[in-house]
Parts: structure tokens; C-alpha cells; sequence
């Protein structure tokens, strides 16, 4: 079941109407990406957050004008509202989710986000978040970057727990064998490396990366 959340940073409109050419099963609106949803035409199944950056009248109008389920939360709580959409997504039963809106200008709500794809990640649900530029997801065990779907033109490796260890990268212009990422001394060790053969090959024999596949902007 494949689940697309629209949050509330920034968001390309042609990411977003591409991305709805695709068969979503659900697709959830998170704050001021509710707005975003109704002013491009988009129909979300539900829609989540304190509502703290979306407009009174807009919310209302969800009230009034449709009958797609509203759950609000007190702004006085201990996760983001994209975390609240991701849990909700699994909620519903989602294999595979994709975030938009998920990254922007507060730094903090990127890191926050990147921190909640570890809820799927550990449940063996496929998540990731989208903007015009990356593709960000959390890895482990093998994983595979394919020269004809990749994201952009490059890939980074980071740690996200505090040890990595066994990462060895294959087909790559940077290759590693068994290497040790460390939160504590790896630096931009990982940043910036590019698939040279069809495909790359990254396994890990325990821990958890970020992988970042970006282009450039």
C-alpha cells in the first residue's frame, strides 16, 4: 500500500503533480501542506497537524466543504506533525512511503524528519522524502542504487547510528571495503560520490546510514 504525505516545507509544484500521476492509496495533507493540496487541486484523504502555519479559513473550509478526516493535535506536543502523518500512514498499513514538504528552511524539522524515517525504517517500511534536489532514505544490509533510476547525478553516505560498521561500496567512483562510519570522527568522509558502473552496490554489516542522492540545484 503506497502512501504519499504532503507536509509543510517546501515543495516544487511539478514534483508534486508528477509525483500524483502515480496510484497512491492514501495521501495525507500535514499542516500548510493541506493548503498546498487545495490550491493545486489535490484531494488528500486526511489531513493532520496542530495547524499552527495553516490558514483559519482554509481549515475551515476542510470543515465545511469535505468530509476527508481532520485530526488535530494540541501544538503542545513531542513529535513534528510529519511524524504524526508517517505514524499514521503505518497506521493504515503502508508498505511504501514517499515525503514531500518534509525539508525547507528549518533546519531543526529537516533533522527531526530525517529522524522519524527510522519508525518505518525499523518495521521494514519503505520510506523516503522527496524535494527538487534529494532523495533522502535511511539504509542498512544491502542496498542498491540503479545508473537509470537513481536520484540526481551523486550520492552520500551518513551515519546515523553512532557506529557503522562493514559499509562496503561497489560500482561506485569512490569504492569502500568494510569501512567504519562513526558519528564521532567520520566528518564529510561519505559526502559526494558518484555511480560509475550501472548500478552501485552499498552493503552494511551493522548500523544505519542516510543515503542522500542529490542533484544539483
Amino acid at each position: 500500500m503506497n502512501t504519499l504525505i504532503i507536509s509543510g516545507g517546501s515543495i516544487e509544484v511539478g514534483l508534486a503533480l508528477e509525483l500524483m500521476q502515480e496510484p497512491f492509496d492514501h495521501v495525507i495533507g500535514v499542516d500548510a501542506g493541506a493548503a498546498f493540496c487545495r490550491e493545486h487541486g489535490i484531494r488528500p484523504d486526511r489531513i493532520v497537524g496542530d495547524f499552527d502555519t495553516l490558514d483559519p479559513e482554509i481549515l475551515q473550509w476542510y470543515r465545511a466543504c469535505t468530509d476527508i478526516e481532520i485530526r488535530q493535535y494540541n501544538p503542545v506536543k513531542d513529535a513534528t506533525d510529519t511524524q504524526i502523518a508517517v505514524e499514521l500512514a503505518m497506521e493504515l498499513g503502508s508498505t511504501d512511503i514517499t515525503i514531500l514538504g518534509g525539508t525547507g528552511t528549518r533546519l531543526d524539522h529537516v533533522l527531526g524528519n530525517i529522524q522519524t524515517l527510522y519508525f518505518p525504517f525499523a518495521r521494514g517500511v519503505s520510506c523516503r522524502m522527496l524535494d527538487g534536489c534529494n532523495r533522502i532514505q535511511l539504509i542498512g544490509g544491502r542496498h542498491v542504487i540503479r545508473r537509470d533510476s537513481q536520484y540526481g547525478t551523486c550520492f552520500s553516505l551518513i551515519p546515523l547510528t553512532t557506529d557503522v560498521y562493514g559499509v562496503t561500496v561497489r560500482g561506485a567512483k569512490y569504492p569502500l571495503d568494510r569501512h567504519h562510519f562513526t558519528v564521532l570522527g567520520t566528518g564529510s568522509f561519505g559526502v559526494s560520490n558518484e555511480v560509475s558502473e550501472e548500478q552501485a552496490e552499498i552493503t552494511v554489516e551493522s548500523g544505519i546510514l542516510i543515503l542522500i542522492e542529490s542533484k544539483d540545484g
